[in-house]
């Protein structure tokens, strides 16, 4: 279990440049993240080349219920009520969270959708989510790896909270194709991405921007925010019929 001496993820990462990056890598070693034959290298930049996979989640949970401090810190606190501020609707027909994790924001977006699907890639993570939105029946959750993994129906709200800059841009075209064809008519999408330094395989911008230029033929921007810290982007659907995902 982490200590209140070690600092905390986002802490390096605000730390800025190559000595907050190296100082996560460094981290990462410690966690045993990266160890192994097929633990992926990190490009000359410092990021990492191709998408994070379902280990790198596994070791970040592994000696910490809750890494990014979903729970308790004021960031994600904040965050989390200018997201719910900025959804366009006051209720959803089905709601589609790519990324719940321990299901704190899960939880308070609950009561905005009559249905909502919780997607994380580390099965002892959604047993918290799961245990933490007891009292929400709308809910449920699966054990994803998105973008290949991908849940059947149609959303007229889809989530993209600080997941989408995990991926390269190849697996972010994947998203975009998968997210276009689960969309209900006039469907919300949501994205928000932290802004600081990361070893990720994209910024929060480059993510943002990239999956706003690879929807652009099925989705508008209908609001966007920043702060210091991350960026909100909201897209409406402009099709009236999305196709089925490849």
């Amino acid at each position: 279990m982490r200590t209140d001496k070690r600092p905390s993820r986002r802490l390096l990462l605000q730390a800025g440049g190559a000595a907050a990056t190296g100082a996560m890598l460094q981290m990462n070693g410690a966690l045993g993240e990266e160890a192994g034959p097929g633990a992926p290298t990190d490009a000359p930049t410092g990021r990492r080349p191709t998408s994070l996979d379902p280990d790198y989640f596994k070791g970040m949970y592994a000696t910490d219920p809750d890494p990014w401090r979903f729970a308790t810190s004021a960031y994600e606190r904040d965050k989390y009520a200018a997201t719910l501020a900025a959804l366009p609707r006051p209720r959803y027909v089905s709601g589609l969270e790519v990324g719940c994790s321990i299901g704190v924001f899960t939880h308070q977006l609950c009561p905005r959708c009559d249905a909502l699907i919780g997607l994380d890639v580390v099965s002892s993570v959604l047993e918290a989510a799961r245990a933490r939105c007891a009292d929400c029946p709308n809910v449920s959750f699966r054990l994803a790896a998105v973008p290949a993994d991908w849940p059947d129906g149609r959303f007229d709200l889809i989530m993209i909270s600080e997941v989408a800059y995990y991926l390269d841009r190849a697996d972010l075209a994947r998203l975009v194709a998968r997210v276009e064809g689960a969309l209900l008519p006039d469907a919300d999408i949501v994205l928000v991405h932290w802004l600081g330094v990361t070893h990720y395989p994209l910024s929060g911008d480059d993510a943002a921007e990239g999956f706003i230029a690879g929807a652009r033929g099925f989705a508008r921007v209908l609001k966007q925010s920043r702060t210091a810290e991350y960026r909100l982007d909201v897209l409406r659907a402009t099709k009236s019929d999305a196709r089925s995902a490849q």
